[in-house]
């Protein structure tokens, strides 16, 4: 049985042809995935079908009945049509109960039942295996637990069917397989979920059928048994894309970034795994891979180094001189550049210009007597990385919000790269963009390690980090436990020293001394 069917569906905007007759058919109790590089239509696609935007042209039929495009996004929700956008839609003020049932608070004498309210919330993490605290205020979250909270939300909706946008861009392995465990009872329960994702093994594992788009347009549909992954590597973006290991150039440089014992000043509220006497080495040209499971303290660390939070104990020496942070200027003026998980929040002006975004942190350097900006230089710096990164883009005036989130990482890496920095931490430097952008977003980092900057890439996927990394480094629980070979290290392996913290049975993997 079809649940939902579109059909003909054309949307334009401004000079853009978004959607061009597309369509998708969506059966009861089916995962369906939704795949196509970024700048595809997809999103394009969602927000018709929550009512975000109208179609211009075509229609959209959920359970037999056409749906009226003049609809508000509350009247989908209320037909069970319930989206988790790749942007999350939460208040950061409020707790992780109250963002899960706002607008729906369950009342008691015409107040709000509070205790109610949490008891619910507490009883639907528990039985989702989320460990969130129901009273936790969203600002103290991290991304990946900010996504496990519009994952619970969408489930106290009662929908039939709900549409996941990278639901696992910001998640690490138990945390997929936790979702993953959370949609197969979904299907058992006759509630279908379009689930777009550029991790095509997850697709492989659990999508029942696929839709490809590009540029717009509908390019195949089909069963996703009879499809291998570099066949829809193929159908997206029209080549082939293959991922392989970093070859090391040669031996690294010396010790640039020397992390010894630190720990933070004031652990974050929802964090009870806080780093813990963290030591840590980045030589020049080398790239170290940081592995952890959600909240294992990767993060942490990096904020730490990038002055972000205070250092209670411990300290941070670049090329062998104590490092005094009070804020992140301080780390900018010394060389060490972060390109943060969350592009969105902590990255981006998002209604400010490319060249204003990518220039910002250069600007003393382009000013004349110290007091104007020169433009041209600017533009000639932006020109330069815009061909350097390959980012597409009408003009350096449009507004990176505009921008699909592959271009915005690039901007942002060119930002860091512009500054010619010592030291350069990306944390989940691919999340919720294609995998043609994930090529080249990787071989930006190789090229910037050649040229010998010490980089310390964060990612939650251990392809990625196995791909890039010549060393990587395991958390678990705010601690180090394993400093092994990229080369001989197995996603298996990782896993295990992630989960456990023991060394696997015959992993093979070498393990470098503490």
């Amino acid at each position: 049985m079809t649940l939902l069917d579109v059909s003909k569906v054309s949307k334009r905007f401004p000079g853009v042809l978004a959607l061009d007759h597309v369509r998708l058919a969506v059966g009861a109790g089916e995962v369906h995935a939704l795949l196509g590089e970024n700048g595809a239509g997809k999103s394009t696609l969602i927000k018709i079908l929550s009512a975000a935007h109208a179609a211009d042209e075509g229609t959209v039929t959920f359970d037999g009945h056409a749906l009226d495009p003049r609809d508000a996004p509350l009247r989908r929700q209320q037909l069970g049509i319930a989206t988790i956008y790749q942007e999350f839609n939460l208040f950061p003020e409020l707790s992780v109960a109250e963002n899960m049932y706002l607008g729906r608070e369950p009342k008691r004498l015409g107040l709000i039942d509070w205790a109610k309210l949490r008891g619910d919330a507490r009883d639907l993490l528990d039985e989702l295996g989320l460990p969130l605290d129901p009273n936790e205020v969203i600002r103290h979250l991290t991304v990946a637990e900010q996504q496990m909270v519009e994952i619970a939300k969408a489930m106290t909706l009662n929908a039939r069917l709900i549409i996941m946008d990278e639901p696992t861009a910001a998640l690490s392995s138990r945390e997929v397989d936790r979702l993953h465990a959370i949609i197969a009872g979904l299907k058992v329960r006759g509630v279908s979920v379009i689930y777009v994702s550029h991790r095509l093994a997850e697709v492989k594992a659990m999508c029942d059928r696929y839709t490809v788009m590009r540029d717009g347009r509908w390019v195949a549909s089909g069963d996703v048994a009879d499809v291998e992954v570099a066949d829809m590597v193929r159908l997206m973006v029209g080549r082939n894309v293959e991922f392989t290991r970093r070859v090391r150039q040669g031996p690294p440089g010396p010790v640039v970034l020397k992390v010894e014992g630190v720990s933070p000043r004031r652990p974050r509220l929802s964090a009870p795994n806080y780093l813990k006497d963290i030591r840590l080495e980045v030589r020049a040209g080398e790239i170290v891979g940081l592995a952890g499971l959600v909240g294992a303290g990767r993060t942490d660390l990096a904020r730490l180094i990038f002055g972000a939070d205070a250092i209670a104990s411990g300290s941070i020496k670049l090329d062998d001189k104590p490092l005094k942070l009070k804020s992140p200027r301080d780390a900018i003026k010394a060389g060490v550049m972060l390109v943060p998980e969350d592009r969105k929040q902590q990255g981006c002006f998002l209604d400010h210009s490319i060249r204003h975004n990518l220039s910002l942190p250069s600007l003393g350097g382009l000013s004349r007597m110290g007091q104007w900006i020169d433009e041209n230089a600017e533009r000639d710096l932006v020109e330069t990385y815009r061909q350097k990164l390959r980012i597409k883009m009408a003009n350096q005036e449009t507004a990176i919000g505009k921008l699909s989130g592959g271009n915005q990482q690039k901007v942002l890496l060119g930002r860091s790269m512009a500054l010619a920095p010592r030291v350069l931490i990306v944390d989940e430097p691919t999340r919720g963009i294609d995998i043609g952008a994930k090529a080249e977003v990787h071989q930006v980092l190789c090229d910037l390690a050649a040229q010998g900057v010490a980089i310390v890439v964060i990612s939650s996927e251990l392809a990625e980090v196995m791909a890039v990394s010549d060393r990587i480094v395991v958390f678990r629980e705010g601690a180090v436990v394993a400093d092994l070979e990229a080369e001989t290290a197995t996603e298996e392996g990782l896993m295990a020293y992630m989960a456990t913290g023991d060394r696997p049975v015959s992993s093979g993997m070498e393990h470098r001394p503490q």
